[in-house]
Order: C-alpha cells, then sequence, then structure tokens
C-alpha cells in the first residue's frame, strides 16, 4: 500500500513560516537540495494546498530554467512529471504539467489513490493540508528538515490541539548547514 508522508522544513521553535508569513530563512544548500530531490524520487502522487501550489508553480516555468544548476533542472523535470493535486476553496482551475483539482476531500483522493497500482508515496504538501490527512489518521511518515533558527512565531508545523500521535524514528542527518532531516514512522 501507498505511503502518505508529510515533509515541510520547520524553525527550531516548531514554525514553517515566520510571523510574517515568509520563510526565506530556510533555502537549502546544495546537499540539502541533493536530499530533497532524492525524496521526490520515490514520490508517485503530491497532493498540496492553494499556497504551495501557487509556490511551486515557478518550477513549471521555462524562462527560469536558464538560471538553475543541473539538480535544479532535474528537479523541475521530475515536478513536471509527477502527478499533482491541488486542494483548494477558492480556486475553480489549475494549470501546470499533471496537475489537477482535488475532486473529494483529503481522505476520499487518498483511498483512491491508494487503490491505484504502484508503490510510490504520496507526499503531502501544505500545513492545512498535512492537518486535514493527520486528523483523518492517514499520515504514515513526518519528514523535517530543522532548520537552525528560531523565527519566534508564525505558523506552526504541527497544529495546536492535536492528539498524541506516537512517532518512531527511522532516521536523522545533519546537514553542513546545521539543519537536521528527521524521518519519523507513525505508530497506528
Amino acid at each position: 500500500m501507498k505511503r502518505v508522508t508529510v515533509s515541510m522544513s520547520v524553525s527550531l521553535d516548531g514554525f514553517i513560516v515566520g510571523p510574517d508569513g515568509g520563510f526565506d530563512w530556510a533555502p537549502p544548500d546544495e546537499e540539502e537540495f541533493g536530499a530533497f530531490l532524492d525524496e521526490l524520487r520515490g514520490v508517485d502522487v503530491h497532493l498540496l494546498g492553494r499556497r504551495l501550489y501557487e509556490t511551486m508553480s515557478s518550477w513549471e516555468d521555462p524562462d527560469q530554467a536558464d538560471s538553475w544548476d543541473a539538480a535544479e533542472q532535474e528537479w523541475a523535470e521530475r515536478w513536471r512529471q509527477l502527478p499533482k493535486v491541488v486542494f483548494s476553496r477558492t480556486l475553480s482551475s489549475v494549470t501546470g504539467t499533471n496537475t489537477r483539482l482535488a475532486t473529494d476531500g483529503v481522505a476520499e483522493e487518498v483511498a483512491r489513490l491508494r487503490a491505484e497500482p504502484g508503490d510510490g508515496e504520496i507526499a503531502v504538501g501544505g500545513a492545512d493540508l498535512a492537518a486535514s490527512a493527520a486528523e483523518h489518521d492517514l499520515v504514515d511518515e513526518y519528514r523535517l528538515r530543522v532548520c537552525p533558527v528560531l523565527v519566534g512565531g508564525g505558523r506552526p508545523f504541527f497544529p495546536r490541539g492535536e492528539r498524541q500521535v506516537g512517532l518512531e524514528l527511522l532516521s536523522r542527518r545533519t546537514f553542513r548547514t546545521g539543519a537536521v532531516a528527521l524521518r519519523y514512522a507513525v505508530r497506528h
């Protein structure tokens, strides 16, 4: 069965964006970007909230391609090939290669995707969508890149008031920048 993963960068004090809504404190270096690329290679489909969809649309822009290095070129190509499902209450259509709007809620979409052939991951991106997937007990693994910065507030990685969830550490990796990648399996 396809596993559902949630992967985001987070400040040491637990936020995915700072008080101003920005995340410019989390740019990956070459080593970290390579780890992101490795992770993307294992994904069969990516579920995105509207804000993340809008942020990631830059990878569809051929005008930017000339400024990308080889790893970014590969990322863009893989991103364009990857099926993407966008969850939004405000968008009536989406653009982008292999991109569609969700027709159902996250639980129904995940059930349908798990029934399809293949064993790659169903990646979930975006804070609200990840919270909804967690609320429906769909998440199999959390992947955090903990950045060595305190942002003092903003949007938390994990929603407040969430029930207790047992986790098992699968791996950790420390990067030259001081960021730490942590992978945790959810104990269902």
